[in-house]
């Protein structure tokens, strides 16, 4: 710890960083998951259920339940594939999933997250918001 500010050179910070209560909440949900091992396989589950309706003509990067849809047939695995994405049909599809209750992110660059708190019939209706876009 001598090496990170105030003592040292190295700049650390963020909203909850070192909050005893972020912190206690963080250690919880280690231990809820520890044992509770099956909540892995239901997120992967779902999401793997969201990203099989994505929109036709899309590329989904998935990394298990983080997911960003890509308005681009090719491959993205860089920033310059990412770039290349149809940006406008992006938005009509974030502006069509806000009018049917579904928050995204507000950007192809970010990553949309399910948890374990997103229920099934959460997901059957990002599901079907998802297949219903069609622009």
């Amino acid at each position: 710890m001598s090496r990170v500010a105030p003592a040292g050179p190295i700049y650390q910070a963020g909203t909850l960083s070192g909050n005893p209560l972020a912190v206690a909440a963080g250690l919880a949900m280690l231990r809820h998951l520890k044992s509770h091992p099956e909540i892995y396989g239901q997120l992967d589950a779902h999401t793997a259920a969201i990203c099989a309706a994505a929109p036709h003509g899309t590329t989904v990067n998935r990394v298990g339940s983080m997911f960003t849809i890509f308005f681009t047939a090719a491959p993205v695995r860089e920033y310059e594939a990412a770039k290349k994405s149809d940006t406008a049909r992006f938005a009509a599809f974030h502006r069509h999933m806000l009018e049917q209750g579904i928050y995204l992110p507000p950007s192809q660059f970010e990553a949309a997250f399910v948890s374990a708190a997103h229920t099934g019939e959460d997901i059957d209706t990002t599901v079907r918001c998802f297949r219903e876009f069609t622009n």
